[in-house]
């Protein structure tokens, strides 16, 4: 299927979320869908927040936004279906300029990179001159157009921390800015921007879930509010949260995070309990398996940038990647 795997083994993975007959319906379409990319010459990518049938059943590569671009740069595919949101799809063709990039849905926007334009950094940069600009990868293109090092909530410190100055305008998520500041000296120059999804998170969810789990272990996003990262006996990227559930001996793992990242890891740890308030991000889950169909077979919803904006927005990411990776 996404990863080459044969029908039993999908259905088994697909068993740790749907019901028998809903897999059923479900794979033909998968079948379709893994057709279509051969003759395409596609790679699919699947973040993972996306639903399980589209992240196990077609993504050829899956993981974070920012790894998900990288990755799909070093293939051979002509072209990159992301099942993702926009900015995401965004960043693949800023660093695949040549390929064609495509996504299910146009309008599967996010929260977060609606929450700024290019004009809010030009006046941020006017009103605090010399100060650098940092902005998380949760942005459009044209925000990273402006901007002088991209940042993911995993090296956000370390890139902040890799500045000279003492100032620094860190955009656009402000509960990601508040966890950021209480690693560095920087004075971080903020915007009031939000995730939809985990602003809604508040520590009493924590409080009480311990009270209902026995050693239970938190895991919340950096996109929360401070209070909740705080309770959190862990706080990363999709990527790093992933990363510490394998590392870790506990049997109940509470997610802070979108409601998916906790089904597609169910498969992959069979013998952990995941408890979830379930938020869920109505952007992300406007991408189906008919979308990520209709958009391969027609090649629709295409996404298209200026080469000025493509060669400014590339700057800013491979400045992070040479900082976090030594290298473009």
């Amino acid at each position: 299927m996404g990863i080459d795997m044969n029908r039993d083994r999908l259905s088994e993975i697909l068993g740790a979320t749907y019901l028998p007959d809903e897999i059923e319906k479900k794979i033909p379409l998968i079948e379709e869908i893994n057709r279509l990319k051969k003759e395409k010459n596609a790679v699919i990518l699947g973040h993972n927040y996306m639903t399980p049938d589209v992240f196990h059943g077609v993504s050829d590569i899956m993981g974070d936004s920012l790894y998900l671009s990288k990755m799909a740069a070093e293939t051979n595919a002509e072209i990159i279906l992301f099942n993702g949101v926009h900015f995401m799809a965004e960043t693949a063709k800023i660093l695949s300029p040549n390929k064609k990039v495509l996504i299910g849905d146009l309008k599967a926007g996010c929260s977060l990179a609606e929450s700024i334009t290019a004009k809010d950094v030009l006046h941020l940069k006017k009103l605090h001159p010399g100060a650098p600009v940092i902005t998380y990868v949760n942005c459009s293109a044209e925000v990273k157009a402006e901007t002088d090092i991209c940042c993911t909530s995993a090296n956000a410190v370390k890139i902040v921390n890799s500045v000279e100055s003492d100032t620094v305008i860190f955009l656009p998520d402000e509960y990601l800015a508040s966890n950021v500041q209480k690693h560095t000296t920087k004075k971080l120059i903020t915007h009031p921007g939000r995730c939809m999804v985990h602003e809604i998170y508040q520590k009493s969810d924590i409080d009480q879930a311990r009270k209902q789990f026995e050693e239970l272990v938190v895991i919340s996003h950096p996109e929360c509010n401070s209070d909740v990262v705080s309770a959190s006996d862990f706080s990363g990227s999709t990527s790093e949260m992933a990363g510490f559930i394998e590392k870790s001996s506990a049997e109940n793992i509470m997610l802070i995070t979108e409601c998916s990242m906790g089904d597609n890891l169910r498969s992959s740890f069979p013998k952990k309990h995941f408890v979830s308030t379930c938020q869920t991000c109505p952007h992300m889950k406007k991408i189906t398996l008919e979308k990520v169909r209709d958009a391969l077979f027609y090649e629709q919803y295409e996404i298209n940038l200026s080469e000025d904006i493509i060669s400014r927005g590339k700057k800013s990411v491979n400045r992070m990647l040479e900082i976090s990776y030594g290298k473009k």
